[in-house]
């Protein structure tokens, strides 16, 4: 047998095994493709599903979720939005939007008002006696608006989750678990929204928009109070006082301000900035002011020079009391004097006016460069003890006071338990305290915007000023508004209504409500 070929052959055998083996250890060493592209971990899985399902259901939201429907006689869009807080806005173009502080849920109820339809309207003016049943035709054109919204905002968010997971995934079992889970956290959300659900934020909205709108969509805080527990009621009310602004025909009802409430505009800090006589005298027509409460630093630097700035308080119109600040000189407090409509308050001693007993002290120091330095906070509470002295003095002679002001916080908090309300200013910023022996300690930011030394700062200082509701027969507050306008350069307005925590739900105050001490 030769031999040759044997050995080729042997040859060609060992070769071929070789290549096998080489071929073993690579395919051992070199993982396939489909080891390369390895699965996902089950959180990233999990992570980009939710990923999935939140952006599907909001694009089904901004899709489908629109409900038109009429609130009276005007048409209105209702849509649920994705929100980190939820609440309820409510867009009265052009007047500008009302926001609710109804429940906390990832969805926000927005309300669009598109138009007063001019047939519904005529058919009102036609007939007034309409106007009586208004309140309950808007409460069921809302409920039904609300019903419709909820099972069209369900098939917009399994819709819209479901076609993304179908475009992402491709399959359709991953894609109807995706719409199944988009329904589990519309549902979620609707027990938040119902479990968190707060029928008094309608007692206390926040306008933003034009400011002589704001009285009449906010609405009156008598009513407010009376109606503390009927949530559809007020809801009514404040869409109707929005129909009334409309002026589609002139023979629309107006907003008349209820007669049996106080109100007082408490100012402070104007600085030399003569675009706040402006905003004060839009501020008491708008409002009906029945007396303006200026805690201080109305000047700058207190000169006498500077004394004209204050001739605009004439032609206010309604009383104006005032209390000395550290920018206010003693020339600058004896000019103010010489105004009739004018009370300066000072040394504790009260004055009657506009149906209130008002009393204050002026501010101890009189710094009006930075560069002096003041005595400090022990001055100013001296001064608050002496205002305190004076307030007990006058309750023991049946006199009470209803309202105290002084131009310093650490001055007003001394007379806590001698006087229901004290009203400060001086830092600028708001603060609403209720202090410990019952007296509602209540500071104003600055209604000049910071004056002309806002021009140093970076950002406009916005211009703030409160509308305080009293009852005229028992001279307590009922609520108050905190208005706050864009500085320097800004046109924004914002109106926010607030209610004091003393007051029950049936509009009582409560035995904890402030009381003076004898």
């Amino acid at each position: 047998m030769p031999r040759a070929p044997f050995r080729d052959s042997f040859r060609a055998s060992a070769l071929a095994a070789a290549v096998r083996v080489r071929r073993q250890r690579r395919t051992r060493s070199t993982p396939p493709d489909s080891i390369l592209t390895s699965t996902p971990h089950p959180c990233a899985r999990a992570l980009g599903l939710v990923g999935v399902v939140l952006l599907g259901a909001w694009l089904g939201l901004l899709i489908v979720g629109g409900v038109r429907t009429p609130v009276g006689p005007m048409d209105t869009t209702m849509a649920l939005r994705p929100s980190l807080t939820g609440g309820t806005k409510i867009d009265v173009a052009p007047l500008g939007a009302l926001e609710l502080n109804s429940h906390t849920a990832p969805v926000r109820l927005d309300v669009d008002v598109e138009r007063l339809d001019p047939v519904r309207s005529q058919a009102l003016v036609q007939h007034p006696e309409r106007l009586s049943g208004l309140q309950q035709e808007i409460t069921a054109d809302v409920s039904t608006g609300t019903r419709e919204l909820a099972v069209r905002s369900c098939v917009a968010v399994v819709s819209g989750a479901t076609a993304l997971g179908l475009a992402v995934y491709r399959r359709p079992r991953r894609a109807l678990a995706a719409g199944g889970l988009a329904l589990a956290l519309l549902a979620a959300s609707g027990v938040s929204a119902y479990a968190t659900w707060n029928p008094k934020s309608v007692l206390e909205p926040r306008f933003s928009g034009l400011l002589s709108s704001a009285p009449s969509v906010v609405g009156d805080a008598r009513s407010i109070v009376t109606d503390f527990d009927v949530y559809q009621r007020e809801l009514a009310r404040l869409v109707t006082n929005v129909t009334k602004l409309y002026e589609a025909t002139s023979t629309l009802p107006v907003y008349r301000p209820d007669p049996a409430t106080l109100r007082v505009l408490h100012v402070s800090d104007i600085h030399l900035n003569p675009a706040a006589w402006q905003i004060i005298g839009s501020l008491v027509e708008q409002y009906g002011i029945d007396v303006i409460i200026d805690s201080g630093d109305t000047m700058d630097h207190g000169a006498a020079v500077e004394n004209g700035f204050l001739d605009p308080v004439r032609d206010l119109g309604v009383p104006y009391v005032w209390v000395r600040g550290n920018h206010d000189s003693r020339a600058t407090q004896k000019y103010l004097k010489r105004f009739k409509n004018v009370r300066v308050l000072d040394d504790g001693r009260a004055v009657d006016v506009g149906g209130l007993r008002v009393a204050g002290i002026g501010d101890p120091q009189f710094t009006p460069d930075r560069s002096l330095a003041a005595r400090g906070a022990p001055a100013e509470r001296l001064a608050g003890m002496r205002l305190a002295a004076a307030l007990r003095a006058q309750e023991q002679a049946g006199t009470p006071v209803d309202i105290a002001v002084t131009h310093e916080p650490d001055a007003a908090r001394e007379t806590d338990g001698t006087v229901p309300l004290v009203l400060a200013g001086h830092v600028h910023h708001r603060e609403n305290e209720l202090m410990k022996l019952g007296t509602r300690l209540k500071v104003e930011g600055s209604t000049g915007g910071g004056g002309l030394r806002a021009l140093q700062s970076r950002k406009p200082e916005p211009v703030r000023a409160s509308v305080l509701y009293l009852d005229r027969a028992t001279r307590r507050l009922q609520a108050w508004d905190e208005i706050t306008l864009g500085g320097l350069g800004l046109t924004t307005a914002e109106v926010s209504r607030h209610l004091p925590e003393e007051i029950r739900a049936d509009g009582t105050p409560s035995p904890t409500a402030p009381t003076r001490s004898p």
